[in-house]
């Protein structure tokens, strides 16, 4: 298999349920990422072979393969081919899985991996139409229980024994190490500014806005969060509310991978070699523990330990799956998440494995580490993860 380096990541700012982005068309907010990505890498679109999208809710404008329309939208190469698949919320990450192994396989030499979602446009119930039937038909319900996310994610926190007081400590650290990165700087150099449209109470545009800056962080207390009523009311034990869960939001991804061979004769640095990338089953009823086995899987496969990681991302769908993942991998969270998660910058379904790649690949050079590990758990019980070297 030949060797696979990123050579550029980028992403938008994270919007928050409402904000900034909610009036962007997805395709649009994807085409400036995907458009930015090959003007900072300095390479001629037609250089790319494939281009992959991760997207959940595959319904209005981000239906009909949303990632070829940005790519078109964006003014790219018709030449170049684009798919979008759907992986729940490890999408974008199993986009860059595939990217890895078509250019690893030698399908293409160059390929784009990422993601979008617009979670205020279209809504993650919005493909969930029950009048063409379910996919959990009674079939399923004979091998598996049906459970949701939030069911999995208090089922998690029982079954590790994670009290809602320590659910609200891990999101005050999570909102604290946002705030610490953003005040920084850090992520400035790898988001693209977005112009948005500003509209009324009617739904007029009345103008623009650039948004270039996360909008999910906010000031969070203890107290505060212990204020807040639980997502399931009607559930004996409750543990998870709002403060405790990964944000709706906004969002677009993308990296761009090439063999280290291609890199060399197009005269560019890489940033990062792909160790390894892979996508796990897990338990579907716990469904959130899939981090657990994704990470087991890829550290046994290329024969390291946790305590050979510099940096590492575990999306913060819940607080109790960081929680869980922690506690079997025997991680004091030093490494883990440094920047804040999903609680405190927000989760844009499609988008977030790229996003948490992009800012892996950041993260490893301030800090100028070496491994750096990104896994998100996966609606249906999966798991992502994903293993880099900084070059």
């Amino acid at each position: 298999m030949a060797e696979v380096v990123i050579v550029e990541a980028v992403r938008s700012a994270v919007g928050k349920r409402g904000g900034g982005l909610s009036h962007y068309p997805a395709p649009d907010l994807f085409a400036d990422v995907l458009g930015a990505l090959v003007v900072r890498a300095g390479i001629e679109s037609s250089t790319v072979g494939q281009v992959i999208g991760g997207c959940v809710s595959q319904v209005g404008q981000q239906s009909g393969n949303v990632t070829r329309s940005a790519w078109l939208a964006a003014g790219l190469d018709e030449r170049v081919g684009a798919s979008t698949v759907h992986a729940q919320c490890g999408s974008s990450q199993q986009a860059f899985t595939l990217a890895y192994g078509l250019v690893g396989g030698g399908v293409v030499d160059v390929a784009i991996a990422g993601g979008v979602e617009s979670m205020s446009q279209v809504p993650m119930t919005a493909s969930l139409m029950p009048e063409y039937g379910t996919s959990k038909t009674a079939r399923y319900a004979q091998r598996y229980e049906i459970t949701t996310q939030f069911e999995a994610a208090d089922r998690i926190a029982e079954v590790w024994g994670f009290s809602r007081d320590e659910l609200d400590e891990f999101a005050v650290l999570s909102q604290a190490r946002a705030a610490e990165a953003l005040n920084n700087g850090r992520f400035a150099g790898q988001i693209v500014p977005v112009t948005a449209p500003v509209v009324d109470a009617a739904g007029a545009v009345t103008g623009t806005v650039t948004i270039s800056v996360d909008e999910g962080p906010r000031p969070t207390t203890r107290e505060g969060l212990a204020a807040l009523k639980v997502n399931l009311r009607d559930r004996p034990v409750a543990l998870h509310t709002a403060g405790t869960s990964s944000q709706i939001s906004d969002g677009a991804s993308a990296l761009l991978l090439m063999t280290a061979e291609r890199a060399a004769a197009l005269e560019l640095q890489p940033r990062a070699r792909v160790v390894d990338s892979v996508l796990v089953g897990s338990d579907p009823v716990l469904m959130l523990t899939g981090p657990i086995t994704a990470t087991r899987r890829i550290l046994e496969r290329n024969m390291l330990t946790l305590d050979d990681l510099d940096v590492i991302e575990v999306n913060e769908a819940f607080a109790a799956v960081v929680l869980a993942w922690a506690h079997e991998m025997k991680s004091d969270l030093g490494n883990v998440n440094i920047n804040g998660g999903a609680i405190a910058l927000g989760h844009p379904l499609g988008a977030t494995g790229a996003v948490l790649l992009t800012k892996c690949v950041n993260e490893l050079e301030r800090t100028r580490g070496r491994y750096g590990l990104v896994t998100m758990c996966v609606g249906g019980g999966m798991g992502t993860g994903t293993l880099i070297e900084r070059i």
